[in-house]
């Protein structure tokens, strides 16, 4: 149980990284990948911050139909600069959930992270907002396991080996918009 549980939450994460950044070859094409991944809705007028504006920008670059179930994907770092962002009157703009297993919000829509999403540097894509169910993944097949008793035999131990075939790929790129870091200089 403990060998299934671990396989699983590393696969897992193989996943979630892939569907980030996968360029395709091998792997699923990655929401935010140079190649095949989501169009660019806004770029940030600075190549090192984040501000608020950036943020309604690329709400506003979504169309209406697809904000309605739209969903925010960063990672911490980027996500530790928005929640200290505040109004003219010192107040933080954001808003933390205040029900349990409820998401926090930007702009009434929810905000989920990654450690897969880039960081924030010149040129890179961020932020990610959008109708995620136009991302569409597919497992092909079950994960399969083996466990390789005789080939460790001689140093008396025993391996175990998983494969999975899934393919990850955004099949509507209207549906999803990233904020693009503005290049260095």
């Amino acid at each position: 149980t403990y060998i299934a549980m671990e396989f699983a939450r590393r696969i897992g994460a193989k996943e979630e990284e892939a569907f980030c950044v996968g360029d395709g070859d091998g792997k699923p094409t990655g929401l935010f990948a140079a190649t095949g991944g989501a169009p660019v809705g806004a770029t940030a007028a600075g190549a090192d911050t984040i501000t608020f504006d950036d943020i309604i920008d690329l709400f506003y670059s979504l169309q209406p139909p697809y904000r309605v179930h739209a969903s925010f994907v960063t990672n911490d770092s980027t996500l530790k600069l928005l929640r200290k962002i505040k109004d003219n009157s010192g107040q933080y703009l954001w808003q933390p959930s205040v029900k349990d297993g409820v998401p926090d919000t930007i702009l009434g829509k929810p905000v989920y992270t990654s450690p897969y999403v880039p960081e924030i540097a010149a040129g890179a894509s961020v932020v990610a907002f959008g109708d995620f169910s136009y991302y569409w993944i597919a497992d092909r097949r079950d994960t399969r396991f083996k466990v390789l008793n005789e080939r460790y035999a001689e140093q008396d131990q025993i391996g175990f080996f998983a494969t999975e075939r899934v393919e990850g790929k955004l099949i509507l790129p209207e549906a999803i918009k990233l904020r693009k870091m503005a290049a260095g200089s």
